[in-house]
């Protein structure tokens, strides 16, 4: 990375760190209805409105880790957890559901439906980490899991604060499908959008245990091989269940759980879905 391209990575970094997050208008409104009847409303049932939006489980960890109390010796990464011991209260009053994804792109419907699809990966990624951890008995599965839904954590926040930069970033990678994404990243922006990731998670003092499951050069760990594998998956399934990565990922997949790459296929394929042939060389 060039001086300048440091230099803009560190204003991103500076300008995502005073920005106000925005999170999902269902997400408000879950919220919302669940503060509004006193017999809903606890620890439990906000975290379920929390934790499948990836950008509202961070403002809420942010937020605990910025006031957390020096007698605070274990780090906390679940979303419940939080909750607890903040005091759900506190929660509502600190940690504002708003500004919403939707009103920031306010004009710009194709950012957000990119920016959509990526959360939705997320979600999918998200459930492929935890179960898989649960199947290797994990007891961090929830660790997992959140580390998966925000692994791509800077590609959701730049579709929301330089959407027309993404947007070129998708037309070119459309029009040469043999550009590497770092390259083209590099090229428009000044820097990765990994190290972005890395640079937003070390600013934000997020839990150590989440930055390690985050950072891909970990990938010799059992848990950090799942969510990266989990975020491959997401990926690569996005464009359909046949598509040319697939294989290789039932392969690494079976690898992980001990299992042949047919039996990791029907793991993780949908029956709706059309696999790929695993017998036809890739």
């Amino acid at each position: 990375m060039s001086q300048n391209d440091s230099i803009e990575l560190k204003r991103w970094v500076a300008k995502l760190t005073f920005a106000e997050m925005p999170v999902l208008k269902q997400t408000a409104r879950d919220l919302a209805v669940l503060h509004e009847d006193e017999h809903k409303l606890s620890a439990r049932g906000v975290a379920v409105a929390i934790e499948s939006d990836p950008m509202m489980t961070v403002k809420l960890l942010r937020y605990l880790q910025e006031h957390k109390r020096r007698s605070q010796t274990n780090e906390v990464v679940e979303v419940e957890q939080a909750l607890i011991m903040l005091g759900v209260e506190t929660f509502y009053t600190n940690v504002p559901a708003d500004p919403l994804v939707q009103d920031v792109l306010t004009g710009q419907t194709e950012a957000l439906i990119q920016l959509l699809h990526v959360i939705h990966r997320g979600h999918r990624a998200s459930k492929y980490a935890r179960d898989w951890a649960i199947r290797l008995n994990n007891m961090h599965f929830e660790e997992i899991r959140i580390a998966a839904l925000l692994h791509d954590l800077a590609e959701m926040l730049m579709w929301c604060f330089a959407p027309q930069d993404m947007l070129k970033i998708k037309a070119m990678q459309k029009q040469d499908k043999t550009l590497r994404s770092r390259a083209v990243q590099e090229q428009v922006l000044g820097f990765a959008l990994s190290d972005l990731q890395k640079a937003l998670v070390r600013e934000w003092s997020l839990p150590q245990l989440l930055l390690t499951l985050m950072d891909d050069d970990n990938a010799r760990l059992v848990q950090v091989r799942s969510v990266n594998l989990a975020v491959n998956l997401a990926r690569h399934s996005a464009n359909g269940w046949n598509d040319a990565a697939l294989p290789d990922d039932y392969k690494e997949i079976g690898e992980l759980l001990r299992i042949s790459p047919a039996d990791a296929m029907v793991l993780v394929v949908p029956e709706e879905g059309t696999a790929c042939d695993l017998s036809k060389p890739h």
